[in-house]
């Protein structure tokens, strides 16, 4: 259970910077008040995303599973653009289109592959040394 927190706690700080590199490089804007999108806004906004993506997503892909198989996998970016851009309507101070919330949506994927990949390579060495 500890771990799993642990492992949140990390998404959710790295999913905060995802999204602020990505919002400052591919956002249509955000206010530069600290209270609505400054490091508050930007903490904010991160945990909103990973509640989303723990609790929503799964369901949206289940239910959108005959359109990712007809594209072969790529809808799988709408869905991740369609959580971003709830996240980010949901947080305060921070606009997006929806192309880019697709777009800041893989780049948030990519960086929650790498956290997953990490935690994975350090589960199986945690496995090899027990044995």
């Amino acid at each position: 259970m500890k771990q799993q927190l642990g492992v949140f706690l990390i998404r959710w700080l790295l999913n905060t910077v995802g999204l602020w590199i990505a919002i400052r490089i591919f956002g249509t804007g955000y206010d530069r008040d600290l209270l609505t999108a400054g490091l508050f806004g930007f903490l904010f906004a991160g945990l909103i995303f990973s509640l989303v993506n723990t609790i929503l997503r799964p369901i949206v892909i289940i239910l959108s599973l005959p359109a990712i198989l007809l594209s072969l996998g790529l809808f799988t970016f709408v869905v991740n653009g369609l959580m971003v851009y709830i996240s980010l309507m949901l947080a305060p101070g921070i606009k997006t289109t929806f192309l880019n919330a697709i777009i800041i949506g893989i780049v948030l994927s990519l960086i929650n592959y790498v956290v997953s990949s990490i935690f994975q390579i350090n589960y199986e060495k945690k496995i090899k040394e027990n044995s």
